[in-house]
């Protein structure tokens, strides 16, 4: 039974491995996987003693940088009923809470050897007042909401069983061990870098180094990794492309023997693959993830079980996955059409949008709203978001193609393709280039180099160059906000109404 639940699964490592390093506050404190465990009931049986059901509450971790709107939608949505921050607080989460009359509470945790406290906690928590707390695989345990790249975010309820289903699914194809460390350089109120990083490490007994500043740092990141021993790290195309720059034009003067680097959330184009392996001497092994199957869908394998194949996200594992048609028709090898897989990862449905999961699922299959294909040794090959590609008069355009084109000119250091709305075509081609440092790189050379690597039809129209793109706060590139950023550039009467 404690195995189909992800804090069950976390109770026998923290057994296990009790003694063995797991979390570490860089140059602050580390603490072994039995003191993690204790202050995680620690901190649960306090919140039970101020009268939060902690042990079978949800968790909804939320970017700290959002609005007082955007944390009132999200508070909203969750139907949070508790407001858990630092010490620090955070003055729009507060107001927003206060607002909808949601208590809040800071959290401390003074050092490694310390107690955590919770400033609401007046109540000293009862002996075995866990004991009789036991989580089911079917409890909701995690509310995340998705990117929103095409509407407003949409809520994604996560089960203990999927959880425990995804960390124990990416454990086994990286075949990560209590010998593992990694440096986290990625959110974790996003699922990326909360389950990839930071679960599935703990759930293998293996190590994880949390930036001392909070967040992302190249200037920092190879002194951590050396300093904890990694084995190997995931990212967002993005930071790799960060790490990279900072590579060539700053070298460290030592790298640790990395067993791979993992990459995710959007596609890694081929030359940025190739770079990073020659820099590093690690496989780079791309993977597909989606929060609503609590993270991992497919991952191009290790080189001991095949091969990781550039421009492909790997093999299905851990869940089924199919190619289907608008009928819900499974397709044969090399066919495309939307990406669907089903499992014990994958969540029952949206909270509270009907409408949502009358789309999202169909044919007993969730829909991920990608269009692929799986070639004959069963590696799927992303074609773009369906709601993505680019329609020029009829002829179909996947900006993933011509991202890969873009980036494997030696002057460019990151691009992104995406459609404009045009009188005579409907959709037309541009896209953003943000150049190596030292190019003088001009829109001309870009789409003469286009031109000699793409049909007439995929060169785009306009180039952008520039020294920065929006992101999000994960890192991703949303291309209709990217389109919305450049042609606000030209003419504010031109900025095109995308989305709701």
């Amino acid at each position: 039974m404690e195995n189909l639940t992800l804090t069950g699964y976390l109770k026998h490592v923290a057994r296990e491995y009790s003694s063995r390093r797991a979390l570490s506050l860089s140059g602050k404190f580390d603490l072994t996987h039995g003191r993690l465990q204790e202050l995680i009931e620690q901190a649960a049986s306090r919140l039970v003693a101020s009268g939060v059901n902690a042990a079978r509450a949800t968790a909804a971790p939320l970017n700290a940088a959002y609005t007082a709107d955007e944390f009132e939608f999200y508070l909203t949505d969750s139907e949070s009923k508790l407001l858990l921050t630092s010490q620090e607080g955070n003055q729009p989460a507060q107001a927003a809470a206060a607002k909808l009359n949601i208590p809040h509470t800071t959290a401390t945790l003074s050092h490694g050897n310390g107690e955590i406290t919770l400033s609401s906690s007046h109540a000293e928590p009862k002996p075995g007042s866990l004991a009789k707390i036991v989580n089911e695989p079917s409890d909701i345990a995690l509310f995340l909401h998705t990117s929103g790249t095409t509407s407003r975010p949409k809520g994604v309820p996560l089960t203990q069983l999927n959880l425990a289903a995804s960390v124990q699914n990416i454990k086994s194809v990286y075949k990560l061990t209590e010998s593992d460390s990694t440096v986290i350089v990625l959110p974790l109120f996003h699922v990326h870098g909360l389950l990839a990083g930071l679960l599935s490490s703990l759930a293998a007994g293996a190590a994880v180094t949390l930036p001392a500043s909070g967040r992302f740092s190249a200037s920092t990141f190879w002194l951590d990794m050396v300093t904890y021993n990694a084995t190997w790290y995931t990212a967002v195309p993005t930071i790799h492309q960060i790490i990279l720059d900072r590579h060539l034009s700053k070298p460290e003067p030592a790298y640790p023997k990395l067993r791979f680097i993992r990459s995710c959330s959007a596609s890694l184009a081929p030359a940025i693959m190739a770079r990073l392996e020659e820099a590093f001497g690690a496989p780079v092994l791309e993977a597909y993830a989606m929060t609503e199957a609590a993270h991992l869908m497919a991952s191009n394998p290790l080189p001991e079980n095949g091969a990781h194949k550039p421009g492909s996200v790997g093999k299905s594992v851990g869940q089924e996955m199919a190619i289907l048609d608008v009928n819900g028709v499974p397709q044969p090898a090399q066919v495309s059409g939307e990406v669907c897989i089903r499992g014990p990862n994958v969540t029952k449905g949206y909270k509270n949008n009907p409408e949502a999961n009358k789309a999202g699922f169909g044919f007993g299959w969730f829909h991920t709203g990608d269009l692929g294909y799986l070639d004959s040794d069963g590696y799927l090959h992303l074609v773009g978001r369906i709601k993505e590609l680019i329609n020029r008069g009829g002829e179909k355009i996947s900006p993933i193609e011509a991202d890969a084109v873009l980036l494997s000119h030696p002057d460019v250091a990151q691009a992104v393709a995406f459609g404009v709305p045009d009188d005579k075509y409907g959709e037309e081609i541009n896209c953003a280039i943000i150049p190596r440092e030292g190019s003088n790189i001009d829109e001309a050379e870009v789409q003469r180099f286009c031109k000699q690597n793409l049909a007439a039809f995929k060169v785009p129209k306009k180039v952008f160059i520039t020294d920065s793109v929006p992101k999000t706060a994960t890192g991703k590139i949303q291309r209709r906000i990217v389109a919305e950023h450049f042609l606000a550039q030209i003419s504010t009467a031109k900025v095109p109404k995308f989305g709701a």
